[in-house]
């Protein structure tokens, strides 16, 4: 192992701190990375724990949108809607190297489709404000197929475009991540929490926890514990009272990756209203097409959810109504699924009907949970979430600073092509590895533009530390591809025991495990369950 690489330096630093952190944060997704930043940019200490890599969750496994949600809107939840659209107006400022205007047609083939969803989205439009992306208009029937020339043509009588915003969720963690760690605070993956303490008065005062590569226990001190884990707050729960009621009704959504070919320009079909209740996208991304998602209750969360038959049927059912060409299992190339962390409500009859809002609650013993929400309003969660933890800390006030905190990476798209573009003005490090080694610069499969250069990388600035990390969450080929994904991953593992020091046994456990867990983002085999 090198000795001076970025995870084993913060391991270094969380277990020989004397003092207690301000914050310890559990769990390193959105929430988790969300409040780290904000906390460390007010000042405070701040310490991230993650049991597995950061975004290997919920976080990594969205619909791709930051948006303010047009089925909330039907749903009458108008403050969630107005707070998603203007956090999605901060965040296309603080990271526009990931944050674009996406346009969106939702096609009409029954008359009253285009006034109604007309006038729906003039009200989205109007809720934008200054924060708006592009207004709303009614388009004929050529010019709705003039933006999707693979729509089915019978019965169409044209469409209302809206915009609203795309971004890469994998990315823009690790760049958050980087963001928190450039603010001082310290950030740990692989580093499970395996029990709470407390103090002789029954107050949490810290944890323990395991690095899950050496197998070595630790433990730190902090004024305030925070459960930022998602789906997977309940267990933390536990920890602390093992007899708490649970708070999380998990919800499995899923979505299939399929080639451009289905949506070959730049603009994404919105269907308002699926059999389930739902509205279901297919959206252009990284030069592929994803379709999604649906809802499907769960008994528990599991960090690598997989697929039912029966909801990719109903993902290529649906798809099949609205497109030409009939999508078939045969063109599917990944399907990615995650647990929505959805707060219970006694009189929600699905899942589909459960707020995003997000929930705080403190335990008897300090414990602070953070629970439910969406991608698009993390950064109003982490500030909702350190105003709390600042007064149950005792710490100073201190106003927050996120509103317009630029995100590592910001920066126009580079002009070494769209490939490099979510890299931001890291992309630059990334051409000066391919100068240095220009065998680095070759992609490692013609399926998809991911070079050696991008695993180095991956490995020395943004702590990937398994073949997982780094085709998953740092490059998106398994999420795209799945058989490309495997295909390339000999030649990744070698790039990362390289860096990483690790020898030939190393190599052929990561390339188990990860054959393993491509079964997970394969076609399930029938309609029923896996």
């Amino acid at each position: 192992m090198n000795p001076d690489d970025l995870r084993t330096a913060a391991f270094r630093r969380a277990t020989e701190r004397a003092e207690p952190w301000d914050l310890a944060v559990i769990g390193g997704g959105a929430t988790g990375a969300g409040i780290a930043v904000d906390a460390a940019a007010r000042g405070h200490s701040v310490v991230l724990l993650e049991q597995a890599d950061f975004g290997q969750g919920t976080s990594s496994r969205s619909t791709k949108l930051v948006h303010g949600g047009v089925r909330y809107l039907q749903q009458g939840n108008v403050p969630l809607v107005m707070e998603a659209l203007r956090e999605r107006g901060l965040l296309a400022r603080n990271a526009p190297h990931l944050v674009h205007d996406l346009a969106f047609v939702v096609p009409n083939y029954l008359w009253w489709e285009a006034p109604f969803y007309g006038i729906g989205l003039k009200v989205y439009d109007l809720m934008a404000g200054r924060h708006g992306f592009g207004a709303s208009q009614r388009l004929s029937t050529e010019e709705v197929l003039h933006r999707i020339p693979t729509l089915q043509r019978d019965g169409l009588r044209g469409g209302v475009l809206y915009h609203d915003g795309q971004f890469d969720d994998s990315r823009l963690l690790i760049n958050l991540v980087q963001t928190a760690a450039r603010l001082h605070a310290c950030v740990l993956n692989h580093a499970p929490v395996t029990a709470l303490a407390r103090n002789g008065d029954g107050y949490l005062c810290g944890l323990a926890f395991r690095d899950a590569e050496t197998g070595a226990e630790h433990a730190l001190r902090a004024r305030c514990v925070i459960n930022a884990t998602g789906p997977f707050c309940d267990a933390v729960r536990r920890m602390d009272d093992p007899a708490v009621e649970p708070m999380i009704a998990p919800s499995q959504g899923v979505h299939i990756v399929l080639d451009r070919s289905f949506l070959p320009g730049d603009t994404a079909i919105m269907v308002p209203h699926t059999r389930d209740g739902r509205v279901m996208f297919a959206i252009p991304w990284h030069g592929h097409a994803v379709v999604g998602t649906t809802d499907t209750p769960v008994d528990a969360p599991d960090l690598e959810p997989a697929a039912f038959g029966h909801e990719v049927d109903f993902i290529l059912d649906t798809a099949g109504d609205y497109l030409a060409r009939r999508p078939s299992r045969a063109d599917i190339l990944s399907v990615f699924t995650g647990i929505r962390p959805l707060v219970r409500s006694g009189d929600a009859s699905s899942t589909a009907a459960l707020s995003r809002d997000h929930t705080i609650t403190i335990s008897k013993s300090g414990l602070m949970t953070v629970a439910g929400g969406k991608w698009t309003t993390y950064r109003k969660m982490a500030e909702d979430a350190v105003d709390h933890a600042a007064v149950l800390a005792h710490l100073d006030e201190r106003p927050c600073r996120t509103r317009v905190l630029e995100i590592h990476g910001s920066g126009p798209a580079h002009a070494a092509g769209p490939d490099l573009a979510v890299y931001g003005t890291d992309a630059e490090g990334i051409l000066a590895l391919e100068r240095e080694r220009p065998e680095l610069a070759e992609p490692l499969h013609p399926a998809l533009p991911v070079r050696g250069s991008w695993i180095v990388w991956a490995a020395r600035r943004e702590m990937a530390r398994t073949l997982d990390d780094a085709l998953a969450r740092r490059t998106r080929a398994l999420f795209l591809n799945v058989r490309a994904a495997l295909a390339m991953a000999p030649a990744a593992v070698r790039l990362l025991a390289a860096e990483l020091g690790r020898d030939d046994a190393w190599q052929q456990s990561q390339l188990a495990a990860f054959r393993r867990l491509a079964t997970r983002f394969a076609v399930p085999a029938d309609r029923g369950s896996l």
